[in-house]
């Protein structure tokens, strides 16, 4: 049996994180979640389906799965299943059927040859003729579901991991606080000096080459991804971060992607924050109303409920903030956004390749700056900006155009009474 994993035409849902992503690359625990769909399916992944505008990009990260390519599944038993499936609550159909959470699909196991699907509207069509029935389990519904997810997806990647035990350094006054079995430290990871790991709740992964510095506490479950670095953290229960990110202050029950920073002091909770990120100094994100209502979040212009109490910010790849930068609940930020603290909450949401200057929505000094920026950040980690990343960064400027106008116009006008 081959297996294909698809986004949906949802993937809006999922934004802002998913505009330089497909949807089965948003991580959750340890892994991503095509590749918790692999283990449910106990098979790897064969191709993927995604947005044309990212294929170029995607095709590189899945090798080697193909890329809204299946000719050579011709002739194949294909399994294919929705990136929104929760792998850990999945179990693949028997059945040659096409199962459908309401319009959208959830996976068809088929004999029929799909070497000429390209995307999911041509996916769609061909299910349709397919023996149907409805899909039973658990589904994401909106970017927040994976976050507030995570706590248990951790813990379940610990356990199909099947790794525990110190291959690397840990010193003689860095204590684990419970069970010695709920900790992996990996080659070459070094645990400094009164560092404390908690595993009462959970497990605790410590991947190579991370170095946890004096002082940091850190609270299972929780994975910490390769090369990553803790600077007398406080890293509590239900936290994914890395690879390569460094990390201080204070984060609970968030995800942060690779190669992002939050070097020093500041609170992140129930957050999602993408690749390449720079959180200044003292940046800091409220995750509970006072009220202790449920937190909405705004997508597509309107506000959605959470149905959470506990909902931070959501962080897109390439985003900066100042020293004191101080976000809401339930705040988006945009793809390579610029946010310069005012002293006070910022706005709930703010457009891709945005500045926020001075209390205002502005365009800011164009897009050219903003990529020079980033591959001068990117080379600081040894990482080139291929032509293919910059190319989608200058699609998704374009994509994001109307919405970014729509929201300087408001401010020009909000400013001028």
């Amino acid at each position: 049996m081959k297996l294909v994993v698809f986004e949906d035409d949802q993937f809006d849902r999922f934004l802002p994180l998913t505009w330089m992503r497909g949807v089965f690359e948003l991580k959750c625990g340890a892994v991503t979640l095509a590749a918790k769909l692999a283990r449910a399916a106990g098979a790897a992944v064969d191709a993927v389906l995604v947005r044309d505008y990212l294929e170029p990009t995607v095709a590189k990260r899945c090798r080697p799965a193909t890329c809204n390519d299946l000719s050579s599944l011709r002739g194949q038993e294909v399994l294919f299943v929705n990136a929104r499936v929760v792998g850990a609550h999945w179990r693949p159909p028997v059945e040659r059927v096409a199962q459908w959470h309401g319009e959208q699909l959830a996976a068809w196991r088929t004999s029929e040859n799909v070497a000429g699907i390209r995307d999911y509207a041509g996916l769609v069509a061909a299910a349709r003729k397919a023996p149907r029935a409805d899909f039973s389990g658990k589904w994401y519904e909106y970017i927040w579901d994976v976050m507030l997810t995570n706590p248990e997806e951790v813990t379940l990647d610990f356990k199909a991991a099947g790794r525990s035990g110190i291959e690397g350094k840990m010193h003689e006054s860095a204590v684990i606080f419970g069970p010695k079995d709920q900790v992996y430290i990996g080659a070459g990871a070094e645990v400094h000096p009164f560092a404390c790991i908690d595993t009462r709740h959970g497990p605790v992964t410590i991947e190579a080459g991370c170095e946890v510095h004096p002082f940091t506490r850190i609270e299972g479950p929780c994975y910490v991804g390769p090369k990553s670095i803790l600077l007398g953290a406080k890293v509590r229960e239900g936290c994914s971060i890395g690879p390569m990110c460094r990390v201080g202050g204070e984060v609970e029950e968030s995800i942060i992607h690779g190669y992002s920073n939050k070097y020093h002091d500041g609170f992140l909770g129930h957050a999602y924050v993408g690749e390449w990120v720079n959180l200044g100094a003292l940046t800091t994100n409220s995750d509970l109303k006072n009220d202790y209502g449920s937190v909405s979040v705004t997508l597509g212009g309107k506000p959605i409920d959470t149905g959470s109490t506990k909902v931070g910010s959501f962080i897109g790849d390439h985003v900066k903030t100042s020293i004191g930068t101080l976000l809401n609940t339930g705040t988006i930020i945009g793809t390579m956004a610029v946010l310069v603290a005012t002293g006070a909450p910022l706005p709930k949401y703010i457009p891709a390749f945005a500045w926020f200057l001075n209390g205002a929505v502005t365009k800011g000094f164009g897009l050219n700056p903003l990529i020079a920026t980033a591959r001068t950040a990117m080379s600081r980690r040894k990482v080139e900006m291929t032509g293919e990343d910059e190319r989608l960064l200058r699609h998704v400027f374009e994509l994001t155009a109307a919405d970014r106008r729509e929201y300087v116009h408001r401010s020009r006008k909000a400013m001028s009474r």
